[in-house]
């Protein structure tokens, strides 16, 4: 055989497989530059939701790859921040706006465009800011209701409270007419002490050694005192106190639509006697709620794929079939106006609940801002609720050190 004639086909037969090799590595290279990878926090009860979802955007969006991966909730703190400080995060990762906060402090995120914000409810996108900047997507919120036993407030011959000074007002007729505590505060999990001070313009070192601030503390102290709440007050959770509902022990408590199915299931004939109204006020008579939302990492390789697929996640047609799904309240405007948020059929409880805490949405603001360190601002002011109340100390000194050490926190 000639041997230029076989230099030649090997030659080509080279050059063919390098074109091969090249086809396969470009095409690699794009299946991998358009898979979005996808975490939430322990949703896998509605897989198929979020299945379907996926489905119909990659359908949509056929260029685009949706992988989606479900992280336990216990984990996700932990899981996230190796991710974020990694070189290959995820691309859009479902948080709760205290983590996402710390997060954006540490310029670890992605700031999202003002004008992917058009669909959402204007408050809550307000409340996400930091810095006067945007660094996530709201997903669904949840705003308690005031859940009582209609039975308790007859038998005591009182009206439903609306506010915390009301609450004061009642105590005593019903400790005495029903042997039942108006209600258990849990004032001492998580941040419900801030989000009442809240409700009352106090929100900050400067402000939580105020007068109004003083008042409010030793408003709790007086009803501890004189036994109207119980001693487990400062140390109990909702879960306790939905315990203590469901036996008839207390009047009332402030929780989402999602317990009234609890008391339903485990308390029947204390369900019979239940109904609901908005939650309890302040000076200021704003709501407060809370929120999941969506982040995406500043090393995350798709961030334009990734708020693509946010905004598909929180749209009209998906935000309403979520929230019929799992009772949340959707942060989409147009949602928020169907039926679905505006209507209930008498004696429905829980679409009832679902369409006060719709209507709380509307008036929010001023939103209790997360900051940094935020749980540990969280204990210093539950720490001071136990002092205070156990009466430790002089509650303006007391407040005074609390905002020392709360002021050394934000340094």
């Amino acid at each position: 055989m000639n041997k230029n004639f076989t230099f030649k086909i090997i030659s080509g037969l080279i050059i063919i497989g390098l074109a091969g090799l090249f086809c396969l590595k470009t095409f690699t290279k794009s299946q991998d530059e358009n898979n979005v990878i996808f975490w939430t926090l322990q949703m896998s009860d509605f897989s198929d939701y979020i299945t379907g979802v996926i489905s119909n955007f990659e359908q949509e969006n056929p260029d685009i790859k949706i992988k989606w991966i479900d992280i336990p909730f216990s984990e996700g703190e932990k899981r996230t921040l190796a991710s974020v400080l990694s070189d290959n995060p995820p691309d859009l990762i479902n948080l709760n706006p205290d983590f996402s906060t710390t997060l954006a402090q540490k310029g670890a995120l992605y700031e999202i465009p003002a004008e992917n914000t058009k669909q959402y409810n204007r408050a809550i996108i307000n409340s996400l800011k930091y810095n006067g900047k945007l660094y996530s997507l709201p997903w669904y919120a949840t705003s308690a209701v005031t859940i009582y036993n209609k039975d308790l407030t007859e038998k005591a011959g009182v009206k439903v409270p609306q506010t915390y000074e009301q609450i004061e007002e009642i105590a005593g007729t019903v400790k005495s007419k029903t042997g039942a505590y108006v209600f258990l505060p849990n004032i001492t999990e998580n941040d419900t002490m801030l989000k009442i001070l809240n409700k009352y313009g106090i929100n900050s070192p400067e402000t939580i050694t105020s007068e109004q601030s003083a008042e409010i503390f030793e408003y709790f102290k007086n009803l501890y005192a004189k036994n109207l709440i119980p001693k487990e007050s400062i140390t109990q959770t909702h879960r306790e106190a939905l315990e203590k509902y469901m036996s008839e022990n207390i009047l009332l408590f402030q929780a989402g639509a999602n317990f009234l199915n609890m008391i339903k299931e485990n308390a029947p004939s204390t369900y019979e006697h239940t109904d609901v109204a908005p939650q309890l006020k302040g000076m200021l008579g704003q709501n407060d709620f809370s929120l999941m939302n969506f982040v995406i990492p500043l090393r995350a390789k798709h961030k334009d794929e990734a708020v693509k697929f946010a905004l598909y996640l929180t749209n009209n047609e998906n935000q309403l079939e979520l929230a019929k799904l799992t009772n949340v309240i959707a942060v989409n405007k147009k949602t928020l106006e169907n039926d679905f948020y505006t209507k209930y059929s008498p004696g429905d409880l829980t679409a009832k609940a679902r369409v006060i805490s719709a209507q709380q949405l509307n008036k929010v603001e001023p939103v209790m801002k997360s900051s940094q360190n935020q749980k540990d601002i969280n204990n210093l002011v539950n720490s001071a609720v136990q002092n205070i109340l156990l009466d430790q100390g002089n509650t303006k000194q007391i407040l005074e050190k609390l905002a020392k050490d709360w002021d050394e926190l934000l340094k």
